[in-house]
Formats: C-alpha cells, sequence, structure tokens
C-alpha cells in the first residue's frame, strides 16, 4: 500500500494554471451578449423600477393622508371638547343668573 504524498507546490501551481486556463476558456466559448437581448433587459428593468416608484408614491400618499385624517380628528375632537367647556360654563352662568333674579325678586317682596 503506498503512502499518501503530499503534492509539492510546483504540482499545486500547475493545477492552479490548469484551472484557471479551462476557465478561460469555458468564457471564452460563451457566446457575445444580443445588444437587443441587453435593451430589452434594461428596458425591462427600467419599468419594474418605474413601478416600484409609483408605488412608493401611492403609499408615501397614502400615509400623509392618513396621518392629515388623524390629525383632522384630533382637531375635531379638541374643538368637541372646548365646546363641551363653553357649554358647561353658559349654564353656569345661566343658573347664576336665574339664582340672581329669584335673590332680587325676594328683596323686591319685602
Amino acid at each position: 500500500m503506498a503512502s499518501y504524498k503530499e503534492p509539492s507546490f510546483k504540482d499545486r501551481a500547475a493545477l492552479s494554471a490548469d484551472a484557471k486556463q479551462r476557465a478561460l476558456e469555458k468564457l471564452k466559448s460563451k457566446p457575445p451578449v444580443d445588444p437587443a437581448v441587453v435593451a430589452a433587459r434594461a428596458a425591462a428593468r427600467e419599468a419594474k423600477e418605474a413601478a416600484e416608484a409609483k408605488k412608493r408614491e401611492e403609499k408615501k400618499a397614502a400615509i400623509e393622508e392618513a396621518r392629515l385624517e388623524k390629525i383632522a380628528k384630533a382637531e375635531a375632537a379638541e374643538r368637541a371638547i372646548e365646546d363641551a367647556k363653553q357649554a358647561a360654563i353658559q349654564a353656569e352662568i345661566d343658573k347664576k343668573a336665574a339664582r340672581d333674579a329669584r335673590y332680587a325678586a325676594r328683596k323686591s317682596r319685602k
């Protein structure tokens, strides 16, 4: 039984050069890319990017609309609270006026 022989530097360099040469030959054997195919791919990529940009803009517009709607609802709620406070104040003023009128009526009877 033969023992394992570790490859020398020359052997490793030769294997590497051979692998590099085979890779270069494989690359050179590829047919050149057709300009029409490149143009079609570029057009498809541009169309896809345009669709994505449109989708992003629509999403951004929807988010902005939701934000404005939320602000409008908050302002409406604030106005409703302020109106309720004003109504309560007016009710207190009316009650005081009625009480004062009753007091004045009692005073005038005496």
